[in-house]
């Protein structure tokens, strides 16, 4: 008997002993490690990640925008562009009155043809004039001579004295006409030729392919001159994207990059670095911060970094000011 029941005591202290406790409390042990597992996994791959990659939120798609305004003023006559046109480089936009410049160009050029012909009458003159005076020049000489002779009297000697300095002077005169004439229609050819620029000007053509955007003319309205009227925006757009300073160590140009606009979040467009920019968007800034004072506060900067897409995105409605996630691959 003794024997049976050291062997039951023997089995006994090998039998699983059984977990009395409740399900709920095991739950509360399993949930909390099999959570601090998941976050310990997930704290290894961002590490890694951001080893590899860097991302940022503080990023948007930037493009041209080409301003056009008016290099005359006058009532807008035509106008042949919608909101959001599609137009195309050399397309024919928008047409000022024309009449005002027109009347100004006939005007300068009646007063170039006055001039032209005065020039023509100027030049005789100066043509009689020199005549005169090589008479006078000739004649002076002449009762000069006589004059010392003593065959000449002292008043005929005076006259051609005086005949001589009267030639003289208007021989001047007339050249000093003919020159003011001559100034006077190079000016008027100036002015035919800006007259001519500013008719021309009326006319606003397509200075690129692009989108009409921002349009704030309408037909009859008078335009100032350098007023805004409306931009042209290209299709070509890029982003760019402001990194903090100390991810930048490993980042280089030609560098592949995925790209997340927030309007298209299911979509990974392609990219590459493109450039970075030689300064902070502090420093670039217009009124540029002053470190050199006694509250100076360190602060981590951010630099600007171009970046372009490497895909074809014309038949998405990709356009400027949309906020991006780029995520550049480093190493």
């Amino acid at each position: 008997m003794e024997e049976k029941d050291a062997e039951n005591i023997e089995e006994s202290e090998f039998e699983e002993v059984e977990d009395t406790r409740p399900e709920y409390m095991k739950k509360r042990v399993i949930v909390p490690s099999v959570t601090a597992l998941i976050f310990l996994i997930c704290g290894i791959f961002y590490s890694i990640h951001t080893v590899y990659y860097k991302s940022t939120d503080d990023a948007f798609i930037e493009g041209h925008v080409i301003t056009v305004a008016p290099r005359v003023s006058g009532p807008v006559l035509h106008l042949n562009i919608e909101d959001n046109q599609e137009v195309r480089k050399g397309d024919f936009l928008l047409e000022i009155d024309p009449k005002d410049y027109e009347a100004k160009l006939k005007e300068t050029k009646a007063k170039l043809e006055e001039a032209k012909a005065s020039l023509v009458n100027s030049e005789n003159q100066v043509t009689r004039s020199l005549s005169d005076l090589e008479f006078a020049e000739a004649d002076y000489s002449r009762y000069s001579k006589m004059y010392e002779k003593g065959i000449s009297s002292k008043q005929d000697y005076d006259a051609s004295l005086n005949k001589l300095t009267s030639a003289q002077s208007n021989s001047k005169s007339a050249k000093a006409r003919y020159d003011e004439i001559t100034a006077s229609i190079k000016r008027l050819e100036a002015e035919v030729e800006q007259e001519e620029l500013n008719l021309s000007y009326t006319k606003i053509y397509a200075a690129a392919d692009g989108r009409i955007t921002n349009r704030t003319v309408e037909q009859g309205n008078y335009v100032q001159v350098a007023q805004p009227m409306f931009a042209i925006v290209p299709e070509k757009m890029w982003i760019v994207a402001n990194f903090k300073e100390t991810q930048l160590a490993n980042m280089k140009k030609g560098q592949p990059v995925k790209i997340k606009i927030d309007t298209y979040g299911g979509k990974k467009f392609k990219g590459e670095v493109d450039s970075i920019q030689r300064s902070t968007g502090a420093r670039a800034s217009l009124f540029p911060p002053e470190n050199a004072v006694g509250s100076y506060v360190k602060i981590v900067q951010r630099v600007p970094v171009k970046i372009v897409f490497t895909e074809d995105i014309s038949k998405y409605n990709i356009v400027p000011g949309m906020s991006v996630v780029p995520e550049v691959k480093v190493k």
